[in-house]
């Protein structure tokens, strides 16, 4: 079963960066859509940032002109660059995309496990 691995999440300065990753598990599949997810402590999730098969991205107002995402089809994986990091970006980031089978095309929706971000001075 295909799964999503993130990583690159850990403690940071308040104005520093982290780039988080998500990599999906087959090389089977491709990142097809993608998103990365907050979860603030006692929060709901909510999506931060998106990009479509196409390209096209969006952000949440919180993290516009400070986060960007990207993927990388080469290596079949999809980031999240962290800049400017403020305290209220701590949480847990989840990763999720829809995953096209290479040869089937058939997709399939996968979250990641989730990677903890905690920006304190």
């Amino acid at each position: 079963q295909v799964q999503l691995v993130e990583s690159g999440g850990g403690f940071m300065q308040p104005g520093g960066s982290l780039r988080l990753s998500c990599a999906a598990s087959l090389r089977a599949f491709s990142i097809n859509v993608a998103g990365w997810y907050h979860q603030a402590p006692g929060k709901q999730r909510e999506l931060v940032a998106s990009l479509t098969s196409g390209g096209s991205t969006n952000y949440a107002d919180s993290v516009k002109g400070r986060f960007t995402i990207s993927r990388d089809n080469a290596k079949n994986t999809v980031s999240l660059q962290m800049n400017n990091l403020k305290p209220e970006d701590t949480g847990v980031y989840y990763c999720n995309a829809d995953l096209e089978g290479r040869l089937s095309k058939r997709t399939t929706n996968v979250w990641g496990q989730g990677t903890q971000v905690t920006v304190s001075s």
